[in-house]
């Protein structure tokens, strides 16, 4: 009877464990871990205590702790309809992502209206917190350019992706025209066009991809135009 008992047992062991795989398959809430909710007004954006972003959000739109676009935020001038996160460490109902408004200015709660066009992300990140420090105990600031959309840049004419370019980083002719795909057939290298205003500069490819008359290879400035004539 004993040896038909524990073989009995084994049995049903055996049995209840192949089964049990099949039940946690069945319910995969069983394998998730708790999820927090996710804010979908833009404002309220839930921060760690490590000061990082804990909200997914939309795929693709920008948070105030995003690493940004790759400006350098001690140089670059804000502008008009640029898209700024900002962070403000512990204080998730301060963080938010903005837009500048045409005459330059931002909201923010607390604070009001604040003036950002003109300013460095960093100049701008040290304003934000002597104006918390009436609120807030030493509030931590961290601003980012989630999307340059004041500074841009055209190029016309004989190349294979004519346009409008943004301005994000330092970029010189040679690295515009590389950014607009080739140039066409009868495209003439030699005599390229950059409209500045009521200037007209000149650009020889030809030469500077040579090593040629390097001061021609001149840092774009926002709305230059390039064309290149056929």
């Amino acid at each position: 009877m004993r040896f038909l008992s524990a073989r009995f047992l084994t049995t049903a062991v055996v049995f209840i464990s192949a089964f049990a795989p099949v039940s946690a398959q069945n319910n995969p809430d069983s394998r998730r871990p708790p999820q927090t909710p996710v804010p979908t007004d833009g404002t309220n954006i839930p921060v760690n205590p490590a000061g990082r972003n804990t909200a997914v959000g939309t795929p693709g739109q920008p948070t105030p702790d995003s690493p940004g676009v790759g400006v350098d935020v001690h140089n670059y001038i804000i502008g008009s309809e640029d898209v700024l996160g900002i962070g403000i460490w512990r204080e998730p109902e301060l963080s938010r992502v903005v837009v500048v408004r045409p005459d330059g200015k931002i909201s923010m709660p607390m604070i009001g209206e604040l003036q950002a066009g003109g300013l460095t992300p960093v100049q701008l990140g040290q304003n934000l917190k002597e104006a918390l420090s009436k609120y807030v105990n030493n509030p931590e600031v961290n601003v980012s350019v989630q999307a340059v959309n004041s500074k841009k840049y055209y190029i016309d004419g004989a190349v294979n992706r004519p346009g409008e370019y943004r301005l994000i980083t330092p970029t010189t002719v040679l690295e515009a025209l590389s950014e607009a795909g080739g140039f066409r057939e009868f495209a003439n290298l030699k005599k390229i066009r950059i409209l500045r205003g009521t200037k007209t500069l000149r650009f020889n490819w030809k030469d500077v991809s040579h090593g040629k008359h390097m001061d021609e290879n001149i840092y774009l400035q926002n709305g230059d135009h390039i064309f290149v004539d056929e």
